[in-house]
């Protein structure tokens, strides 16, 4: 299929009313000469969201970002999902996943808060409408550490051989929040309940985004299994494309500071936290995701 016409950022002609700053060779910019509050406003929020579509990463430095806001701006991308583990969410805004290492007086604890976030994922594939824009806060961040790494799931497809395509297309992985929580933790952190919230469902290996018409790879850790076939197969070639999806070249790894803000989108790349010392560190990030489409491998299902 001939992907839509929406160029390489790098060569495309744009009249945005800010500037922008090239985070990687294929993806990410940082958003320049416009404060926050105006890129969520009506004036400039449509030049913001034709910048995500074309670099599918923003940041945005040195904001001052209370809750309250977050959750705002994360609306003008869409419904905001409010996560079934609600034990991550933050007390008065249950929109936000709250994510730290801190005791109530505000020392570390020695306990990283979500393992699972160590692995490469997408928010939401878990869900039948997968996430869509994922914005994430930095309050307090280690000073060795804690990083988060993306990876671009466009070039991912691209660079795959002939041979890799024509064996994914048309394949299904059954995506199961459950099943990388248990594993990555080492116990059970969802309920009965949370689990009877998000059974597993099937989404496409091969995805179409719904916006750009561009394909790419949709996988991630919290995929379990392949559609016809045995577990044992499925696994395995889970863990191989998810290798093959995160090579150094189509990976952008942001070192975070205090005050920034990172919006992407799920549905065309995959990102993971990297380890920091808990007991050592300090790290306090607030997350919020937008729910998106059901995943197609083509623009007329």
């Amino acid at each position: 299929m001939a992907e839509a016409a929406l160029a390489h950022p790098a060569t495309s002609p744009h009249n945005w009313p800010f500037a922008v700053r090239p985070l990687h060779a294929a993806f990410g910019a940082e958003i320049l000469g416009i404060s926050l509050e105006q890129a969520v406003s009506d004036a400039f929020f449509p030049a913001i969201h034709q910048a995500f579509l074309a670099y599918q990463l923003l940041l945005f430095r040195q904001v001052d970002l209370p809750p309250a806001t977050q959750v705002a701006f994360a609306r003008r991308f869409g419904e905001v999902q409010i996560h079934p583990m609600a034990q991550y969410r933050l007390p008065g805004h249950p929109e936000i996943y709250l994510l730290h290492n801190l005791d109530r007086y505000g020392n570390p604890n020695g306990r990283h808060p979500d393992l699972g976030t160590l692995y490469w994922h997408s928010d939401g594939s878990w869900r039948e409408r997968t996430g869509h824009a994922t914005l994430m806060y930095a309050e307090i961040c280690p000073e060795k550490g804690g990083e988060t790494q993306f990876s671009d799931m466009y070039g991912a497809w691209a660079h795959l051989s002939p041979e890799w395509k024509t064996r994914l297309a048309g394949l299904k992985a059954i995506h199961n929040l459950d099943f990388s929580r248990t594993r990555r933790q080492g116990y059970e952190p969802l309920s009965p309940q949370q689990k009877a919230l998000v059974p597993p469902v099937a989404h496409p290996i091969l995805r179409i985004h719904p916006e750009t018409g561009r394909q790419c790879l949709f996988l991630g850790d919290h995929a379990e299994s392949i559609e016809g076939m045995s577990y044992a197969e499925g696994r395995a070639l889970i863990e191989e494309i998810n290798e093959l999806a995160t090579l150094d070249h189509l990976v952008y790894a942001h070192r975070w500071t205090p005050g920034e803000c990172i919006v992407w989108d799920n549905r065309c790349l995959m990102h993971r936290a990297t380890s920091y010392d808990p007991a050592i560190e300090r790290r306090k990030m607030r997350r919020c995701t937008t729910n998106g489409d059901k995943p197609r491998d083509s623009l007329f299902d």
